[in-house]
């Protein structure tokens, strides 16, 4: 590995990350090929004990066994233990860019053998990730960006730039492979990348994608400590059946949605949207005697309802014919 400045940064990164997460220093790499990936896994091995390479096939393009197999190669070349290609397939639903994303997390999950697994997102994707966060308004949760470790994916890069990553990639001599779905107009993300993001640098005078990833970090760390807040109040209100409404009306309104969310995904709440938790928060703070409100995560034949009944919130399983099964 070169002491080039682009080698230095990659390697402070993921040795900082290793540190505080896995001073084992095991790991797996979700390698595409890309330069991202191929500089963190090449930082990876210069930092890790051991390290394997697994390599997603989403057999979408003409030559996609063989950019893996490039992948495979470049792995095992740079000092992986093994170098795994995984095939996939995808099957559109939701959206390409999503089903795809659902599916390569899939495979990576199955393959990782108990592993974490290291991604290359960078502090360029973690902007991105902000602005359109920012773009669905569903308040600071949607914002917070991507976490350096949310079990079992590791983001060593989040403070790395991506030119550091091609930078690195020239520096070693290596080839990455560029997905033509990385410059695809019809995803909202590269138009951030090409269109928005360079706009708002010109326009704002530089620093706003170091700024978004910043402002990023700080909501996740204030976001902390509201979900212990929560957790607590979540306890204390859970004394019963349900949850005690004054408890909850007595709570600040961040501390009393959070609360009331995680009840809601403990409950088999899914799809939460800042609309379904408005209109429960409702049921508590401007209560007018109306109905319950559904929540996705109904199995078939019903529906699943959150409703208040004797000063408490309750969720219950509503069978669509009109019968009702109360959790």
């Amino acid at each position: 590995m070169p002491e080039t400045p682009a080698a230095l940064a990659l390697r402070h990164a993921v040795r900082k990350w290793l540190d505080r997460y896995r001073p084992t220093g095991v790991v797996a790499v979700g390698l595409s090929g890309g330069a991202d990936s191929l500089a963190l896994t090449a930082a990876a091995v210069a930092e890790a004990d051991v390290v394997h390479a697994l390599i997603v096939d989403h057999d979408l393009q003409a030559g996609s066994a063989q950019v893996a197999a490039a992948a495979a190669a470049a792995a095992t070349g740079l000092g992986c233990r093994s170098a795994q290609v995984l095939r996939i397939r995808v099957d559109g639903g939701g959206g390409l860019e999503a089903a795809a994303r659902q599916a390569r997390y899939a495979a990576l999950d199955a393959a990782r053998d108990g592993l974490p697994v290291l991604l290359g997102h960078t502090l360029d994707d973690q902007a991105e990730t902000v602005l359109l966060g920012l773009a669905r308004g569903s308040g600071p949760r949607s914002i917070q960006g991507m976490a350096d470790f949310a079990d079992p994916w590791g983001r060593p890069l989040l403070g790395v730039r991506r030119a550091d990553t091609r930078q690195l990639c020239a520096d070693l001599g290596l080839e990455p492979h560029e997905d033509p779905h990385n410059s695809a107009a019809e995803f909202r993300r590269v138009r951030l990348r090409t269109e928005v993001l360079p706009l708002l640098e010109e326009v704002l005078g530089g620093g706003v994608a170091s700024a978004l990833a910043r402002t990023a970090g700080q909501l996740r760390d204030d976001g902390a400590v509201l979900d212990e807040l929560a957790a607590r109040l979540l306890s204390t209100a859970a004394a019963g059946p349900g949850l005690s409404v004054a408890e909850l009306a007595a709570a600040p309104a961040a501390v009393r949605r959070r609360a009331i969310r995680q009840w809601l995904l403990d409950g088999g709440a899914k799809g939460l949207g800042e609309k379904h938790l408005r209109s429960v928060d409702a049921l508590v703070t401007d209560w007018r005697g109306q109905g319950g409100v559904a929540v996705g995560g109904s199995a078939p034949g019903t529906r699943l309802v959150a409703v208040r009944e004797h000063g408490r919130l309750q969720m219950s399983r509503v069978r669509r014919l009109g019968s009702r099964e109360s959790q």
